[in-house]
C-alpha cells in the first residue's frame, strides 16, 4: 500500500496557502480600471499625456528665456516637435553639440516653461481633465475622489481667480491671462494642440476683472494674426455676454473711446449695444 509522505503533504499545503503579493502595477492597473469604470480621465489615465520620450543619443540645446536670459535645456528631438524649434536646430546643425544655444529675449520664462512641459508631457499644468461619464472639463486637483466619480478644479483659497491664471507680461507692462501668452506662443512655435489646450483651460477661468480681460483682449489681438480667429473671438464673447458689466466699466470705457483698433471694429460690428 502507498503512503504519502509527510514532507509531500507539507508541500503540498505551503504551495495551496501561498500568498500572493501584489506588485505596484497590480495597483496601477486597479486604480486605472476605477478609474475608467467610473467614467473619470485622471493624470495617470490622461489620453492628453501624449508628450515626447527623447531619445537617449538626442543633442542637450540650451534656450536663454526673457530679458534676464533664464537658461532651460530640452532635447533636440523634443523641441523640434515644433516646426519652429525644429528650424532653429536646423540652423545649429554643425554647431558642437554642447554649445548649441537658442535666445528668446521676448518671451516670458513663465510661458516658455509650460511650452516645454507641454513637448515633453503633452499638457501643462494644472492640466486638463474631463470627466466622461459628465462630458465635463476641469483643472486637475491634487486628489481625484473616484467615489464621488467628478473632478473639482484647483480651488483658489484667497477666492475668485487662481494666481496661476495670470502672469505678468513685460511687453504689457502688467497682468494678463497665462493661457492667453501661451495660445499666442504656441501659435509662434507652430503647436496648434497646445493652442487648442491653452484656449479650453481659459474657457474655465472666471472671477477676471474687466481691466485685465481687457488687457489680455489686446495682448491677443497684437500677437495673433487676423486669420487666426479663435482667440479673437473668444474675447469677443466674452465682452458681448458680459455687456452690462463692460458697459459700467470705466477701463472699457476707456478702451472704446481710444476707436481705431481692430478690437473696437469687431466689438461694434458683433454688438452695436456696447457703445449706446
Amino acid at each position: 500500500m502507498f503512503k504519502r509522505s509527510f514532507a509531500a503533504s507539507k508541500d503540498k499545503a505551503s504551495k495551496s496557502h501561498k500568498i500572493h503579493k501584489r506588485s505596484f502595477k497590480d495597483d496601477a492597473k486597479s486604480r486605472m480600471h476605477q478609474a475608467l469604470k467610473a467614467g473619470v480621465v485622471t493624470p495617470d489615465t490622461s489620453p492628453s499625456l501624449g508628450g515626447a520620450s527623447p531619445k537617449l543619443n538626442s543633442a542637450i540645446v540650451t534656450i536663454a528665456v526673457g530679458k534676464d536670459q533664464r537658461l532651460f535645456a530640452a532635447h533636440e528631438d523634443v523641441l523640434s516637435r515644433s516646426p519652429w524649434f525644429a528650424e532653429a536646430c536646423r540652423e545649429q546643425f554643425f554647431t558642437s553639440p554642447g554649445q548649441r544655444r537658442i535666445n528668446l529675449p521676448g518671451e516670458e520664462p513663465e510661458v516658455f516653461s509650460a511650452v516645454l512641459e507641454y513637448l515633453y508631457k503633452g499638457d501643462y499644468y494644472p492640466r486638463l481633465m474631463h470627466d466622461r461619464k459628465r462630458d465635463r472639463w476641469s483643472l486637475e486637483d491634487d486628489e481625484v475622489d473616484l467615489t464621488m466619480q467628478s473632478i473639482s478644479p484647483r480651488p483658489n483659497k484667497t477666492g475668485g481667480l487662481n494666481p496661476l491664471a495670470l502672469i505678468y507680461h513685460h511687453a504689457v507692462g502688467d497682468t494678463i491671462l497665462r493661457d492667453t501668452a501661451i495660445y499666442c506662443a504656441a501659435l509662434r512655435f507652430g503647436l496648434p494642440e497646445l493652442q487648442k489646450h491653452a484656449l479650453r483651460k481659459q474657457g474655465l477661468q472666471s472671477g477676471i476683472d474687466v481691466a485685465c480681460i481687457l488687457r489680455s483682449a489686446r495682448f491677443a489681438y497684437d500677437n495673433t494674426p487676423a486669420s487666426d480667429s479663435r482667440l479673437r473671438a473668444h474675447y469677443l464673447a466674452l465682452i458681448i455676454r458680459s455687456r452690462k458689466t463692460f458697459k459700467r466699466s470705466g477701463t472699457m470705457q476707456k478702451e472704446m473711446g481710444k476707436g481705431g483698433s481692430q478690437m473696437f471694429f469687431d466689438l461694434n460690428g458683433r454688438s452695436p449695444a456696447l457703445d449706446k
